[in-house]
């Protein structure tokens, strides 16, 4: 990648399949912050995993902000692997890096994945739901009642209250927004064109919007088992968290926008 004296925002020039005008049935967005440890294995793992599932794809690595090697990692990639492709950014931003390679993708079918997780299995479940036409969108659940949840009960509890939450002040229906989805990216493009918060909001809110929106959507449970401990402390996410839950409230139930 060409050096250049400004910051901003860029992205690998790496294609997928050769041609820039090939369109992979498979877009994988995965956002990076302070990922240096485990990029690469975990990259070049669900690479190979992909493979053997035998679809044509893209792996979008939606770095953002990292103070490690994180960026430098994800452009090593781009350049190792042509199905992969580094989206970089300045500013340390968890939903803006997601938003940013889901409205980078090219593929028919967009998956939101966790560089720590990578669960291949959710792909081939989430990818029979899609091609039957069961749902346009796909949730795993970490809360579903036959999901596996290995985190820490600090962890497991802030995702039940953050649950608790949208479901009191929002009408949420589910069990869980934020982690593994897969959707037919345009069932999605209305939907994530109307989100207005960013950081770790912008994953619920694009599945609360989506049911609100009436888009078909289907819950399955994962287990879930974490490589690293959080790139951000848990507690320190919580002003942004609330912050950010408010700014949803007023919009959704007040502004009804």
């Amino acid at each position: 990648m060409a050096k250049t004296t400004k910051k901003t925002d860029a992205v690998a020039p790496n294609s997928t399949g050769g041609s820039v005008n090939d369109t992979p049935e498979i877009s994988v967005v995965i956002p990076c912050y302070n990922e240096e440890a485990i990029l690469w294995s975990s990259a070049a793992e669900l690479h190979a995993g992909l493979k053997v599932i035998g679809r044509s794809f893209e792996i979008l690595i939606s770095e953002n902000g990292s103070k490690d090697d994180t960026r430098a990692i994800a452009e090593k990639l781009s350049r190792a692997f042509p199905e992969i492709r580094a989206v970089t950014s300045d500013e340390p931003n968890y939903g803006k890096a997601l938003r940013r390679g889901i409205e980078s993708a090219r593929g028919h079918y967009v998956f939101c994945d966790e560089i720590d997780l990578c669960d291949l299995d959710f792909y081939r479940r989430a990818l029979v739901i899609l091609d039957e036409g069961r749902a346009d969108l796909v949730v795993g659940s970490k809360a579903h009642p036959d999901a596996k949840d290995e985190r820490p009960m600090t962890r497991r509890a802030a995702t039940m209250v953050m649950n608790g939450l949208l479901r009191v002040l929002l009408g949420f229906h589910g069990t869980d927004t934020h982690g593994l989805k897969a959707f037919v990216r345009e069932k999605l493009v209305f939907t994530v064109d109307k989100c207005v918060v960013d950081k770790d909001l912008f994953a619920s809110e694009l599945v609360v919007r989506a049911q609100r929106y009436k888009v078909r959507i289907t819950e399955i449970p994962i287990q879930i088992h974490e490589k690293r401990p959080p790139s951000i402390h848990l507690f320190k996410r919580v002003p942004n968290v609330l912050k950010n839950l408010a700014k949803l409230v007023y919009v959704v139930r007040i502004a009804n926008r």
